[in-house]
């Protein structure tokens, strides 16, 4: 059976809980993503940030990025699947809690992240479409 480490994307690059919103922005752009993780001292994982977070709770809440730090918009316990969890248990955990990446946790290490397309590449059509629904219902 697939677990998440088999079908996560590695080397998952997180950002600073003090770096700012700014920076944040720049590195998504770099590394050509819409969302990444938020890390703390401690390296461990403290949310996730999207370019929406960006967007909706600084950019149009008139808040300056430049002085806003990413921690900041890192909500609640992020929801996570540790590595050697099933693909089936990833499936679930993103359409229970409606997440589109899910981080991917060793211990407490951040080794990588399932996406839907990771998992669009590795179960059946049924399972993925299950997802995208789930994910894409209103709250």
């Amino acid at each position: 059976m697939a677990t998440a480490r088999d079908v996560m994307t590695g080397g998952a690059e997180c950002i600073g809980e003090n770096d700012t919103v700014l920076d944040a922005a720049k590195r998504l752009a770099d590394l050509g993503v819409g969302a990444m993780p938020i890390c703390g001292e401690d390296d461990r994982l403290k949310g996730m940030l999207t370019d929406r977070d960006i967007v909706v709770k600084v950019i149009a809440a008139g808040k300056d990025p430049s002085e806003c730090r990413a921690g900041e918009l890192g909500e609640g316990k992020p929801v996570t699947i540790g590595a050697d969890d099933s693909v089936e248990e990833a499936v679930h955990t993103m359409m229970d809690h409606k997440v589109r990446r899910l981080p991917v946790i060793d211990g407490h290490r951040l080794i990588g992240i399932v996406s839907q397309a990771d998992l669009a590449r590795s179960v059946d059509e049924k399972q993925i479409g299950d997802l995208v629904e789930a994910i894409s219902q209103p709250g």
